[in-house]
């Protein structure tokens, strides 16, 4: 659509490596690139003028509202695909649900019995014994607290549904901070 307008271009973009290879300021050395780069490089000589300009990512709504924005027109070569549609609910996501145990006791309440005593549940089979094993290697007891060690040293609190429900609603509302996208959500929760 933009070639056919016959218009400037100012394409902006809040990767600086990127927008340095394609101003041909930085040398493009990864062989995956190239590809690309060298079609942007045709694309740039059908415009009358085109301009690349580096928005760091503190500063990129502007940045995703184009991105929004081109994303909702429909351009007329059948080549491209299509929007995905965008549902809003009114209501939290299905994994903001969790479940509580069914016997009442919490998920973790073999994990933390097999830590403090030692010794396996009285009904439980030799795979079942195994898992919990597994799954006690990484977690500690502490003052009836349970705790599981992350890679990077990192201790996560171990909660019941309850407190996961309320914990998930609150982070959903934004009641911890703006909005999210999921990998900062997720990283958040923990």
């Amino acid at each position: 659509m933009a070639i056919d307008m016959n218009i400037e271009l100012l394409v902006i973009g809040d990767s600086d490596f990127l927008i340095q290879q394609v101003r041909e300021e930085w040398a493009t050395k990864n062989s995956k690139l190239l590809p690309y780069l060298y079609h942007v490089q045709e694309l740039r000589k059908r415009f009358t003028k085109t301009e690349f300009q580096h928005i760091p990512r503190v500063q990129k709504r502007f940045v995703d509202a184009l991105a929004t924005l081109s994303s909702m027109i429909q351009h007329p070569d059948k080549n491209f695909i299509d929007p995905i549609p965008v549902k809003i609910h009114n209501q939290p996501a299905y994994c903001a649900h969790v479940e509580e145990e069914a016997d009442g006791k919490l998920w973790f309440h073999d994990i933390k019995e097999y830590l403090a005593k030692g010794e396996y549940p009285e009904l439980a089979n030799t795979t079942q014994k195994c898992t919990l094993w597994r799954l006690s290697n990484n977690l500690f007891h502490s003052e009836g607290i349970l705790y599981r060690r992350t890679p990077d040293l990192g201790l996560l609190r171990c909660v019941d549904a309850r407190e996961a429900s309320r914990l998930l609603e609150e982070i959903h509302v934004g009641t911890c901070g703006p909005h999210m996208n999921g990998f900062v959500l997720a990283k958040k929760i923990l």
